[in-house]
C-alpha cells in the first residue's frame, strides 16, 4: 500500500491533486492484486502457444500440402 502511495505522489501529485474515484479505485485493486500475488509466491503465467497444437497444425499443413487435387469442372451437361 506504501508503494501504491509513493507511485500517486510521484505521478498524479497525490494528495494536492487526486484522481477520479473509479481510477483510484482501479489503482487499490491493482495493488491488493500484487500482494496477494506476492504472498502467494507464484504468479499466473499465461500459456499463449500451445506446443502440440502448434505440431499438429504444423503436420496438418504439410500433409496438405503433399495432396494434390485436380478439379475439372469442364464436363458439360
Amino acid at each position: 500500500m506504501k508503494s501504491m502511495v509513493r507511485w500517486l505522489a510521484a505521478h498524479t501529485g497525490f494528495p494536492a491533486r487526486r484522481l477520479s474515484a473509479k481510477s483510484e479505485a482501479m489503482l487499490c485493486v491493482a495493488a491488493l492484486a500484487e500482494a496477494e500475488e506476492a504472498q502467494a509466491g507464484q504468479r499466473f503465467l499465461i500459456q499463449r502457444r500451445d506446443p502440440a497444437q502448434t505440431s499438429a497444425l504444423r503436420q496438418h499443413g504439410l500433409r496438405r500440402s503433399r495432396v494434390h487435387f485436380k478439379c475439372d469442372n469442364s464436363a458439360k451437361v
